[in-house]
């Protein structure tokens, strides 16, 4: 999908409370997914690869995003740092669109999703806290992230 910078807008209609971005962004995933399209790509993969480091105590998850690609991501359970460490991107999340220039960083809190067009090749940096040390991917992402902003919430109500 080859979205021009002002386009960003028009994917996802704005509410000036933010309030319909989450139930938006869901489901363009959603049609995005069901649409089978050999251009939507899902996870890991030559085209947006992953790259996992960890040290002590700390999990970090590297994409490459090359320009013109739009990027969805997933919901986390809590506050992470990110770096944007090359290229260009437009963010989109339920407060609106924002440049991005590397290199930069900022916290992504807790509960959003994110819609993100590469403006440039980017490198994209997530990092979080990973006292328990856990290097199994998959165990990861059931600790950090969940599927739905349904879930989300019920998972804040119960902690």
């Amino acid at each position: 999908m080859d979205l021009e910078k002002e386009q960003l807008g028009k994917v996802i209609m704005f509410e000036e409370d933010g309030s319909n971005f989450n139930e938006q962004v869901e489901y363009l995933e959603k049609l995005l997914i069901e649409s089978g399209s050999p251009d939507v790509i899902v996870g890991n993969s030559d085209e947006l690869p992953l790259t996992h480091t960890f040290s002590e105590g700390v999990y970090t998850r590297e994409i490459v995003i090359k320009k013109g690609m739009v990027v969805i991501g997933k919901i986390h359970k809590f506050d992470h740092t990110f770096f944007l460490l090359k290229g260009k991107l437009m963010l989109c999340t339920e407060n609106g669109v924002k440049e991005l220039v590397a290199p930069c960083y900022g916290v992504a809190p807790s509960g959003t999703k994110r819609l993100a067009l590469a403006i440039e090749d980017s490198v994209f940096v997530n990092v979080h806290p990973n006292p328990e040390n856990i290097t199994n991917i998959e165990k990861l992402e059931e600790k950090f992230v969940v599927p739905s902003f349904e879930e989300y919430n019920k998972y804040k109500q119960l902690n």
